[in-house]
């Protein structure tokens, strides 16, 4: 996260001395704004997302299965495991299987509680503030009639396309 912010830094001072200089400072503000906000929401997200994996791992909520993403997503009820044909050799008739995937299916659902944790991170406090300091700097641009699009927009985006290539980097040198 620490490089992550330090190109964050490093890439808006880059841009803010070049528009500033061939824009004016119109451009800047608005770049300036659009940018910090659109910053702080990657972070927080970052963030956020930190929490909740940290949590989820301290409850045990995650398992592993010796199962890779592949195998998991071709074959989500383990039906073509060589070890569990093996065992299960006798068939079993078609009305026992199914009885068996309803009882499954019930012991794996989730209460309205459970569900009510794991949104407790989508709506954390750093996404939320940074979400409304989005909505307050594009209103007073708005209301300061120093709100031009262009830039706005675009510094927007930058943000994100920079967090993306810095954990590229990142994850291509570990």
């Amino acid at each position: 996260m620490k490089k992550v912010l330090l190109n964050l830094l490093i890439i808006d001072l880059l841009l803010a001395v070049v528009i500033y200089l061939w824009q004016g400072q119109i451009w800047l503000i608005n770049a300036q704004v659009a940018f910090f906000s659109s910053s702080l929401i990657m972070l927080a997200s970052m963030q956020s997302h930190k929490n909740m994996v940290s949590k989820a791992l301290k409850a045990g909520a995650v398992t592993d299965d010796g199962r890779d993403t592949l195998d998991k997503l071709e074959d989500p009820y383990d039906l073509y495991d060589e070890q569990v044909l093996e065992e299960n050799k006798e068939e079993k008739k078609l009305v026992d299987v199914v009885k068996e995937e309803r009882a499954n299916l019930k012991k794996s659902r989730r209460s309205i509680w459970e569900t009510s944790k794991d949104a407790k991170a989508s709506f954390s406090f750093y996404r939320l503030g940074a979400y409304c300091l989005l909505v307050l700097g594009f209103f007073y641009l708005n209301s300061r009639e120093l709100l031009l699009l262009i830039p706005y927009l675009t510094f927007l985006a930058i943000p994100l396309f920079i967090v993306v290539f810095s954990l590229i980097e990142n994850q291509s040198e570990k």
